[in-house]
């Protein structure tokens, strides 16, 4: 029965989650904490802080912990207990997945549909806006200074503006992380 009830409870989140991991992290605790009582609070927070620390989709991990969490404090032995993880993984997982092959499927025969190609047209634009109005948002006084502060800012403009030339020119990623936290241990 629980394993039943994890599957319904993470299946609806990632059903109705949008937004992320952590527009989902509200759902899981109203699930595992308040509706089940799967967990307690102190529980939950820390399964909140280790899946931040471990590498992966928050949500996913949060799934993974809080389904373990579950089966191991409804009396379940380890082994049950990490069949608890998989199941809540595996839930909250499947409307995404399922939702992805019946687009691909869709776009698969209507890609060379002419409202399928003017609808891409259309939505380029709309996810570089997306992705430029997230990068406005970090341009913020916690991580870029301000102008009263005259070192701080003039360096942060300096790594974001060569940060962003060496982008252009298809440095990879990983390595201008690298770069810029030497720089950042360095500089400050």
């Amino acid at each position: 029965m629980l394993y039943l009830q994890l599957f319904w409870s993470f299946f609806t989140i990632g059903l109705f989650g949008f937004g992320g991991g952590y527009a989902m992290l509200s759902m899981i605790q109203n699930e595992v904490v308040v509706k089940h009582a799967w967990a307690s609070t102190a529980e939950f927070t820390d399964i909140v802080a280790v899946s931040q620390m471990t590498p992966g989709p928050i949500g996913i991990n949060s799934a993974t912990y809080c389904g373990y969490t579950a089966a191991l404090n409804s009396g379940y032995s380890q082994p049950m207990a990490v069949l608890g993880s998989i199941t809540a993984t595996f839930a909250l997982v499947l409307p995404s997945f399922i939702i992805m092959l019946i687009f691909c499927q869709i776009y698969t025969r209507l890609k060379n549909n002419k409202y399928m190609e003017s609808a891409f047209t259309v939505l380029r634009p709309v996810v570089v806006g997306l992705i430029a109005a997230a990068a406005l948002l970090l341009m913020n006084a916690e991580n870029f200074s301000t102008p009263d502060d005259t070192y701080r800012f003039a360096v942060s403009i300096a790594l974001f503006g060569a940060t962003l030339i060496a982008s252009l020119n298809k440095v990879h990623p990983i390595l201008l992380i690298t770069l810029a936290a030497i720089a950042g241990i360095a500089l400050f």
